[in-house]
């Protein structure tokens, strides 16, 4: 069923998504599965094509292809890989460790300054360090234990997910945003 949620080249079946979603949240009616309890399987509504245009004026981007799709055909947000999407614009709770980072993404110049990575950065518990940039990415959700998914918004990964785990892991390359959000539709 999720390989017809979308294709590779960004364009995404609402009511797919939405089919799959709803048989999710049947099979887990209590939201055990991991993040469930904080999403609850729903979804925001999707967002028009002027208030995503908005955005990125305001910023000096241009959202991928895949994540802008699924802006205008999905959801602005809501139910998603670990504890769920952020919408497009907004901000996190002042409690939840999401805050000061999405705030920081939403900084006028901070989306639009390219992303100067193109391998992973390690950590400290990898030997590495946690002082690396992640300008150019747009924080979508959290893990978990101080980690973080980022889609990066600029630069040559532009498209991509990356895990950001400054106290162990440091900066990890993932999948592109269409097949992050489908091998999670399917891992359930």
């Amino acid at each position: 069923m999720t390989t017809d949620a979308a294709d590779p080249s960004g364009t995404w079946n609402g009511a797919v998504v939405r089919a799959r979603l709803a048989a999710m949240a049947r099979d887990d009616p209590e939201h055990h599965r991991f993040g469930a309890s904080h999403h609850e399987y729903r979804l925001h509504p999707p967002l028009s094509e002027a208030v995503i245009r908005s955005f990125e004026q305001l910023h000096g981007v241009t959202l991928p292809v895949s994540y802008r799709n699924f802006l205008s055909t999905v959801a602005g947000g809501g139910a998603g890989p670990d504890y769920g999407l952020l919408g497009l614009g907004e901000e996190a709770d002042d409690e939840e460790a999401l805050h000061d980072l999405r705030a920081e993404c939403l900084r006028v110049g901070f989306l639009a300054t390219p992303f100067s990575h193109t391998t992973d950065w390690p950590g400290p518990g990898r030997g590495g360090d946690n002082d690396y940039s992640v300008a150019g990415t747009l924080v979508l959700g959290e893990i978990g234990c101080g980690t973080f998914s980022r889609l990066v918004i600029t630069g040559r990964n532009a498209g991509q997910i990356w895990l950001d785990d400054q106290s162990w892991g440091g900066l990890t390359s993932g999948p592109d945003f269409h097949d992050w959000y489908t091998a999670w539709l399917a891992s359930q």
